[in-house]
């Protein structure tokens, strides 16, 4: 039986466990094997590990102090398997990239100065740099606060979340085929598609080419999930993300629908008027409907919506303050671009929330063939 430390976090509307790097090694294991035993990733119910059992809660980071100039911590984030043995380390989440910078602030991975504190992560799996803001009132690490976000009525401490520079963070390329448009084969037939990169690959499709307006519910939604899942992968292969020989990811390019504003209600029924969001969005997460959205998602979309000659520019009522409200399953959510200095893409802001659940000692169970 191995022993590890961490920490169950949750950032927003995911939950993610936070490991440390040098606990990590010291279990004498590859990440892989120590993940996926711990999450119990071969069951689809996870009944066995710490997993949740859904996209959203099966999440791991493994943090550690950085070397890197102008950068306090790094992370290597982690989408674990359900039902399927394998981990992910090809995308960035920044629900979990929230966690991260709670995280560092408690475990003193960053000095406390003043009465809030920023932390300046790098998520290794992209190179995407991000920074986290939180109150630290009387120079002291928060554990509890009043911040919502759309989706989960959970209080939390506020964490100020900006994915800086966003733009080709993966392929390089804001657009990596060059092109505001494409067109994919799916299994009924092209369809027109934005590729874009930015905060993550992401492959934004019409949704009235579904036959959708963007303001379904995650039921009516997963009625194109097995489509969308087709796409991906043409998207991937479009974007330079893998070979033809390479096998399917379900982490990345992230993929969903866009359009413009309807009225609508929230998965817990309320009621969203048209006026107040500037364009619908529905995304899949892994193999199912997000409940609401993942950040590097809305970081992909809001560079979409201002980028013109994209699907997302199409459909999106345009502001000129930089900021694109978001109309999700959960309700709506902002997102603020702010101008960056010497040509770098604009920084992206979120507001978000955290709070520290429970630190544990796991009792994993020896994979196969290591000696008791």
């Amino acid at each position: 039986m191995l022993r590890v430390r961490g920490e169950m976090i949750r950032g927003g509307t995911s939950k993610c466990w936070i490991f440390d790097h040098h606990d990590v090694v010291a279990t004498g294991v590859d990440a892989d094997t120590l993940l996926l035993a711990a999450f119990n990733a071969a069951d689809p119910r996870q009944i066995d590990g710490v997993g949740g059992a859904s996209s959203t809660t099966s999440k791991a980071a493994i943090v550690q102090l950085s070397d890197v100039a102008g950068v306090d911590v790094s992370y290597a984030f982690a989408q674990v398997g359900i039902g399927d043995e394998r981990v992910e380390w090809t995308s960035n989440c920044g629900n979990c990239a929230t966690a991260v910078a709670l995280y560092a602030v408690h475990r003193g991975l960053v000095p406390i100065t003043s009465d809030t504190t920023t932390v300046r992560m790098l998520n290794v799996n992209t190179g995407a740099r991000l920074t986290g803001t939180i109150p630290t009132p009387g120079r002291t690490a928060p554990d509890e606060g009043t911040a919502v976000v759309p989706g989960t009525d959970a209080l939390g401490v506020p964490v100020l979340l900006g994915f800086q520079d966003p733009a080709g963070s993966t392929t390089g390329h804001a657009l990596p085929t060059g092109r505001p448009l494409d067109t994919l084969t799916g299994p009924d037939g092209p369809v027109e598609a934005s590729l874009v990169d930015a905060g993550a690959p992401a492959a934004l499709f019409d949704a009235k080419a579904f036959g959708l307006d963007g303001s379904e519910s995650l039921a009516a939604f997963a009625a194109v999930v097995p489509a969308l899942t087709v796409l991906r992968r043409k998207a991937a292969l479009a974007m330079g993300l893998v070979r033809e020989d390479a096998p399917v990811s379900h982490a990345v390019p992230k993929v969903g629908v866009v359009g413009g504003p309807v009225t609508y209600r929230t998965t817990h029924g309320h009621l969203v008027t048209q006026d107040r969001y500037d364009v619908a969005v529905r995304m899949v997460s892994m193999h199912a409907p997000h409940p609401a959205i993942g950040l590097t998602s809305a970081v992909a979309l809001a560079t979409a919506a201002a980028t013109p000659g994209t699907l997302a520019h199409r459909v999106t009522r345009q502001t000129a303050d930089g900021t694109l409200r978001l109309g999700t399953p959960a309700g709506v959510i902002t997102a603020r671009a702010v101008p960056a200095p010497d040509g770098a893409s604009p920084t992206v802001l979120l507001h978000r929330a955290a709070r520290r659940i429970a630190r544990a000692e796991l009792l994993v169970p020896v994979p196969e063939g290591r000696p008791v």
